[in-house]
């Protein structure tokens, strides 16, 4: 995990996006799909790994912008 990763997670106003390591969220948006998109053009910019969260706290789904160290061969 990289200190610039981002997460979307549930608030209490809706969602937020938090960057890895921080207290406070960058971002608030009333839903999650606003949250996913307003942040995956960041994420894709800066190369790095957008993680998203039920509403339960667990990650649902993750989308990976960055250069992976480890690529499958095939």
């Amino acid at each position: 995990m990289s200190r610039n990763d981002r997460f979307v997670v549930r608030h209490p106003d809706g969602w937020a996006v938090k960057k890895a390591g921080a207290e406070r969220a960058s971002r608030h948006h009333e839903t999650k799909r606003e949250a996913i998109e307003s942040n995956r053009t960041v994420s894709r910019n800066q190369g790095t790994e957008l993680r998203i969260h039920n509403q339960d706290g667990r990650i649902a789904s993750s989308d990976s912008h960055g250069g992976d160290p480890f690529p499958p061969k095939g």
